[in-house]
């Protein structure tokens, strides 16, 4: 009886864990360098990158939910994260409502630092959680997470799976 409980059990375990891995599609385009995992099918692909233009865009089931954007950027080699996030800081305080929040330091396949801020759009609560992650000396890449603000928030493990998992192919 105890033999036949642990391979009930064990088979339970693999199915989930099948289950669950099953659930992530991986992001990878000729036209672009990196790969990474989306943990959820309800990531849709909104913008395909192309030769002329390689940014790449989500949306978690509706863009007001949560929206990301993947940008290249190119830097000199000893350019400074801490630079870049002020740079998008000085850019994003004309949205209304404009709160800055912490920096944090990040490490996945890449390493770098988040930028989180709040703001108002459309009488909304909204929320934004910027990767910028290093790629070698001279580039960077951002990945721009925006939404309402409560589901930005529920969603936040999924945005550091992405954003671990965000690497050269």
């Amino acid at each position: 009886m105890r033999v036949s409980t642990i391979i009930l059990s064990a088979a339970f375990l693999l199915s989930a864990v099948s289950w669950v891995s099953a659930q992530e599609t991986t992001f990878s385009d000729p036209s672009v360098e990196y790969t990474f995992l989306l943990p959820d099918p309800k990531w849709k692909l909104t913008l395909r990158p192309t030769a002329a233009n390689p940014n790449v865009e989500f949306v978690h089931e509706d863009r007001l939910d949560c929206h990301l954007q993947v940008r290249r950027l190119t830097v000199a080699k000893d350019a400074m994260l801490a630079d870049l996030i002020e740079d998008e800081e000085q850019r994003l305080q004309i949205r209304p409502g404009f709160v800055a929040g912490r920096e944090e330091n990040f490490a996945g396949r890449l390493r770098g630092s988040v930028f989180n801020f709040e703001y108002l759009a459309s009488g909304r609560s909204m929320a934004g959680r910027f990767y910028f992650l290093r790629s070698g000396d001279n580039v960077v890449y951002t990945l721009r997470f925006t939404g309402q603000k409560d589901i930005v928030r529920s969603l936040r493990n999924q945005l550091d799976s992405i954003a671990r998992s965000f690497g050269p192919k």
